[in-house]
């Protein structure tokens, strides 16, 4: 136990507040991320990290596989699932409008320790992604210079001799230049990606426009199939959706820059929204145009729009197509990039890094040491390392941090934080005993003597029962909090029993059965009590507010977990790996150095009646 009597354990669950008061210091000192982006620039760096280059080639792979002429139907249905997770974003943006996304929300929501492991395991997400990203664009570049021999030397990948590494410095100089706008502004970086991001837009309606011409004049030869519309049955095309799901992965970059937003409230939640339909008609469109130009199983693997645009004598589309996968790829790249310094800049203002990171330069108001440190790991790994093996990691920090927001969107309408930390120079001034009411000690020497009739309060009954309807909320919330747990639990029960191959009917029916009652009969409870009255006054209020609570987290929860069985065990593996250090550096650095081990806890009823100066504060 430490000085303050906090253990290891205790730390892990010891959340923040929602309003820091080092917000108000920051801001007096500069330090302050500037306030400049508007719905459009939301909307650019929405669209921007959300389609890839994946697409491009994700088409062929997943219509041969997997949905067929189906394929429109799994990317609608993959698109609703990304919605759930969006929602949920939405809300929490809205009430805790700072810098951090899931490892912001968790730290208020859910502790401290799981708060850690999701900003730990987003950091590999988005330097992995960016080092993927950065790899790919050389290939796509070489068609301009007529192959990968006609590159510039210093361009060009080379192999070490006897050491058998590939090193890619196009992708290492690609993620300096990206490194060096971030570092610029967030104005001129954004205003970048709105460019590059207008050119993908724009080939891709090229794609739209000139393949359903060629669709209506050819009497869309693609469809006219004797296996139907779904060769591969229901199961096929909702395998295609979990597949494609990784598409709309992305739009979580937006709310890594909720606290730089001019009017989060609003712009925020429209921002995801646009940015992710948008998207979803974009998806929906191509695949109705290149399944109607060529059979599903006539599709080329890795050049499925270029080849069959090929088909009918259209050679010179494949520049179009490359330009659009460049520009994608280059969009991607900056939103790969953009929130990781921001989320090692909100771990370094909870004291679980070093204080460095958290520095923001007066001029430019941007986080410089983190996004420096950013693109070195990230060019780091892009140069000298193949990181395609890695691209699972990448969906396991993604998946993980959706659900946590989901639940964190429970814990807000159910359970919601209702302690304050306080400075333990503050601490004594504040009742937290056994014996309090609401932080209020139940002595005569709160209540004068003429107050009194035959040595009782006047009160008194009011008292008893406020203290009984406390008692009655307390009892409340335990009930929330273990069906909050169990639809987690029902949800990783059917989920596995959904995951596992080759398990014996009576086993799967078990599991079936047993999740499904425990999934129902938790949201049942939930639905039964009453929403904390405590969730209107949560955070910033007047914002946007998830709809269909608790049965929209909950299906939320269900997905992202069916989505993490079924990653391999490879990438579990490797990612067990890097969570491990996270879990050493947290022990060894973040555990002592937090914001918080030196802060005493009171409930929030106490602060105001004792010192509401301190409702505020950390």
């Amino acid at each position: 136990m430490n000085p303050n009597g906090i253990t290891l354990l205790g730390s892990l669950i010891r959340r923040k507040n929602v309003d820091s008061a080092d917000d108000a210091r920051r801001e007096q000192a500069s330090q302050q991320l500037a306030k400049i982006l508007t719905l459009l620039d939301l909307i650019a760096i929405g669209i921007g990290s959300t389609i890839g280059a994946g697409v491009y080639i994700l088409i062929g792979t997943v219509a041969r596989d997997h949905s067929g002429p189906a394929l429109t139907v799994s990317f609608l249905i993959a698109g609703i699932a990304a919605a759930l997770s969006a929602f949920c974003y939405a809300e929490l943006a809205c009430r805790c409008p700072s810098a951090g996304s899931a490892y912001h929300y968790t730290y208020i929501c859910v502790g401290e320790g799981v708060a850690w492991l999701i900003g730990w395991s987003l950091i590999l997400e988005y330097t992995i992604s960016a080092s993927a990203v950065a790899r790919g664009v050389s290939p796509n570049l070489a068609l301009f210079f007529g192959g990968e021999e006609g590159l510039p030397n210093f361009l060009a990948r080379h192999t070490i001799p006897g050491l058998g590494i590939v090193v890619d410095p196009c992708a290492a100089i690609l993620i300096f230049i990206v490194t060096a706008l971030l570092c610029i502004g967030i104005r001129e970086s954004v205003l970048a990606q709105t460019i590059v991001t207008s050119v993908n837009i724009c080939a891709m309606l090229f794609v739209i426009i000139a393949g359903g011409y060629l669709c209506f004049r050819t009497g869309w030869v693609g469809y006219n199939l004797s296996s139907g519309y779904f060769p591969f049955g229901t199961n096929g095309m909702l395998a295609g959706s979990a597949v494609v799901f990784f598409s709309y992965i992305g739009f979580d970059t937006i709310t890594s820059t909720t606290e730089e937003v001019k009017n989060p409230k609003r712009d925020v939640p429209l921002g995801i929204g646009i940015s992710l339909s948008v998207c979803c008609a974009l998806y929906m469109l191509i695949s109705i145009v290149i399944l109607g130009l060529v059979p599903y199983y006539s599709m080329d693997l890795d050049t499925p729009i270029s080849s069959a645009f090929a088909d009918y004598g259209m050679d010179w589309a494949v520049y179009i197509v490359t330009m659009g996968a460049l520009t994608a790829l280059c969009a991607t790249l900056m939103g790969s990039i953009l929130p990781q310094p921001r989320i090692l800049m909100a771990m370094a203002r909870d004291g679980l890094l070093p204080s460095f990171f958290s520095e923001i330069n007066k001029k430019t108001h941007v986080p410089v040491m983190s996004t420096i440190a950013t693109g070195i790991f990230a060019a780091t790994l892009a140069f000298c390392m193949d990181v395609s093996q890695l691209a699972g990691m990448v969906s396991v920090g993604t998946l993980l941090a959706f659900t946590t927001v989901a639940i964190s969107v429970l814990i807000i309408r159910y359970v919601p934080p209702t302690e304050i930390a306080l400075p333990s120079s503050h601490s004594e001034s504040v009742g937290s005993g056994s014996d309090d009411f609401l932080g209020i000690h139940l002595t005569s020497s709160n209540y004068p003597p003429e107050n009194y009739v035959s040595g009782s309060p006047l009160l008194m009954d009011e008292q008893k029962e406020c203290v009984q309807d406390k008692q009655n909320q307390q009892r409340k919330q335990k009930v929330a909090t273990l069906s909050i747990f169990f639809i987690c639990l029902g949800a990783l029960v059917l989920a596995s029993a959904a995951s596992v191959e080759n398990l014996p009917s009576l086993a799967s029916f078990t599991l079936y059965f047993v999740g499904g009652v425990v999934l129902v009969c938790s949201l049942i409870i939930l639905v039964c009590i009453d929403q904390d009255e405590s969730k209107l006054s949560f955070g910033q209020t007047g914002g946007f507010t998830c709809p269909f609570v608790p049965f929209l987290p909950a299906a939320c929860i269900l997905i992202n977990t069916y989505l993490l069985l079924n990653l391999g065990t490879g990438a579990w593996t490797r990612v067990s790996v890097w969570l491990a250090a996270g879990v050493l550096v947290y022990v060894f650095y973040g555990h002592s150095h937090s914001s918080l081990s030196k802060a005493s806890r009171a409930s929030a009823a106490a602060v105001d009646v004792h010192c509401p100066l301190l409702a505020d504060q950390p």
